[in-house]
């Protein structure tokens, strides 16, 4: 049975949300800089949120991780700042799984009792929490000051004169110090010294890797040898049971889910073991997978026990690139048709922390030429959606941060700030007096979508059918810029048509007689159907193998409402 609600991600990067810093300086510190608060989030900050549509939020960078930053006075190890990239550091070099980074607590030594107010805050509010779980890779100078009584430290006990055991938690090169083609000094006063070498994180088994690689991290040991693919997972290795206590510390912590980072690079029989035990004190417990390999995601569907997987490589690459003119709306059927097994389980997005802005100059230059994607991804099928912070208001992520450099990214390496987060904010007020006329029709759009997500049952949990094979080559649907599918659900009929052209269309959407009989409609020659969008309503001839018109303006789309 489908569930009762969309799920509607928005995914946040805790540190830049509530930094008011109005110029920021490339590779400036933190006190330079400023950095954001979980205090941030406050009760009206969510509720905005809330108001946007959002179902869950997804709190991204909570974990302690490697910083620039010296917070040794607190009892925490200072890192190497050769072994940190950015002065923030990056979220995905945990160096303390047990811990919140001190980085977003008001008071540092009270970092965990403010997260716990932040997860009571969200909740109170009506939403969900998700937090990452980063579980192929480490910090290079991992070492827990938080974990409870007993537990012995990643690494603590491994046996270093072996590249591979399966009982170690990490993979060595015995002999071989870490020389890297990388600068292991900077401005310390001695330089990185690790001897024997550790394994990097992206799967670099050699002493030497360079700025491109993960060259922050070290790739944890799941009892795989990568130098003859032998796996040994019974005994169940050590690196399992560390990795299942530290997930149950943060699910006892009320957080109602987490995104796994780089899941396929950790062997899937580690995710079918600790899911369902996890799963037995939280069975509503959601975990969604990064996972970039189609012929992998049943497996990590079915034997992971995996709930979301994240569609990169099929909607989200296709969208991306019919909204750049790259390639035929026509393509968008495939996506579905292809995962149409598992759809359910396929979580879309157009942005996140690894991705360009669609504002950007490396994507569409514009916020408002995503609308039509949007419509598409959140309203074609039941299955979850994300939107990225900023991604709402147009934020082009083309500022130069410092290690990111200027990539359409939001950095996730340094301190900064977000220009159209901090004016939507308005130190707390969100009473949108700094946003420009732009940014609030976008605002506007995106609250619309998002919500019209769950409160239109068609949408939450009805039947799509695609209209596209019965209109290719037609005169009044070009199927290179146009979509259309259907959304039903008992007396309800949404009849969808996206325009990623820019110009406003006139489009004529053939019904097949199929789609009478597959959603179970009986044919109108006249009925009256209202755009939940743009507000305006129209008659419209509703039969098999006629054609039914709307207008569509550019870079836009319809939501057509009828009432059977």
């Amino acid at each position: 049975m489908k569930s009762m609600e969309k799920v509607i991600i928005y995914q946040v990067f805790t540190r830049l949300f509530g930094n008011d810093k109005t110029a920021c300086h490339t590779n400036g510190s933190y006190a330079e800089n400023g950095c954001g608060k979980m205090a941030d989030f406050t009760t009206k900050a969510l509720e905005e949120i809330k108001k946007l549509g959002a179902t869950h939020v997804w709190y991204t960078g909570i974990i302690e991780h490697a910083t620039q930053t010296d917070y040794s006075a607190y009892g925490i190890k200072r890192d190497h700042s050769a072994v940190v990239k950015g002065k923030a550091g990056s979220a995905y070099a945990i160096k303390d799984y047990y811990d919140v980074d001190p980085d977003l607590a008001v008071n540092v030594e009270d970092r965990i009792k403010e997260f716990k107010l932040l997860v009571k805050r969200s909740h109170k509010a009506g939403l969900k929490v998700i937090i990452d779980f980063v579980p192929n890779h480490v910090a290079r100078q991992y070492c827990s000051d938080a974990k409870p009584a007993g537990v012995i430290d990643l690494g603590e006990e491994d046996n270093k004169e072996f590249g591979f055991l399966p009982t170690n938690n990490f993979y060595y090169l015995p002999g071989q110090p870490l020389v890297g083609n990388i600068d292991l000094q900077g401005d310390e006063a001695k330089p990185y010294v690790e001897n024997p070498a550790k394994a990097t994180g992206n799967d670099r088994f050699d002493a030497w890797p360079n700025r491109n690689d993960w060259y922050e991290t070290v790739k944890l040991n799941y009892g795989k040898d990568y130098s003859d693919g032998r796996c040994y997972f019974n005994p169940v290795p050590n690196t399992w049971k560390k990795m299942l206590d530290i997930v149950k510390y943060w699910a006892d912590m009320d957080v109602d889910g987490f995104r796994c980072d780089m899941a396929e690079m950790v062997p899937c029989e580690f995710w079918g073991w600790m899911i369902p035990q996890v799963k037995e004190k939280h069975p509503d417990i959601k975990f969604i997978a990064e996972v970039y390999n189609p012929g992998q995601y049943r497996q990590y569907i079915y034997e992971g026990h995996f709930d979301y997987l994240y569609d990169k490589v099929g909607l989200y690459d296709t969208l991306r690139s019919v909204t750049c003119g790259q390639n035929s709306a026509s393509a968008i059927t495939g996506c579905w048709q292809a995962v149409q097994d598992i759809q359910d389980h396929m979580l879309n997005f157009l942005e996140n922390h690894d991705e360009q802005r669609i504002a950007s100059d490396f994507f569409a230059n514009s916020g408002s030429k995503g609308k039509p994607a949007l419509v598409v991804s959140s309203c074609l099928n039941t299955n979850p959606m994300m939107i990225y912070f900023g991604q709402e208001l147009g934020e082009q992520g083309m500022d130069t941060e410092g290690f990111s450099g200027r990539d359409g990214r939001t950095t996730i390496f340094d301190y900064w700030s977000v220009d159209t987060i901090r004016r939507w904010r308005n130190k707390g007020k969100f009473d949108g007096k700094l946003l420009k006329n732009d940014e609030k029709e976008l605002l506007d759009f995106y609250t619309k979508v998002l919500n019209l997500c769950n409160s239109e049952k068609a949408i939450r949990e009805g039947n799509t059918f695609d209209l596209m094979y019965v209109n290719y080559g037609g005169w009044l649907l070009n199927d290179h810029r146009h979509y259309a599918f259907l959304r039903k659900m008992e007396d309800e009929l949404l009849l969808i048509v996206a325009n990623f052209d820019s110009n406003n269309a006139r489009i004529g959407v053939r019904i097949p007689e199929h789609a009478f009989q597959y959603l179970e409609m009986e044919p109108h020659n006249e009925i009256e159907g209202f755009d939940l969008l743009s507000g305006a309503s129209a008659s419209y001839q509703l039969l098999p193998e006629k054609i039914c018109t709307v207008e569509v303006e550019a870079n836009n789309a319809v939501i057509v409402k009828f009432k059977l």
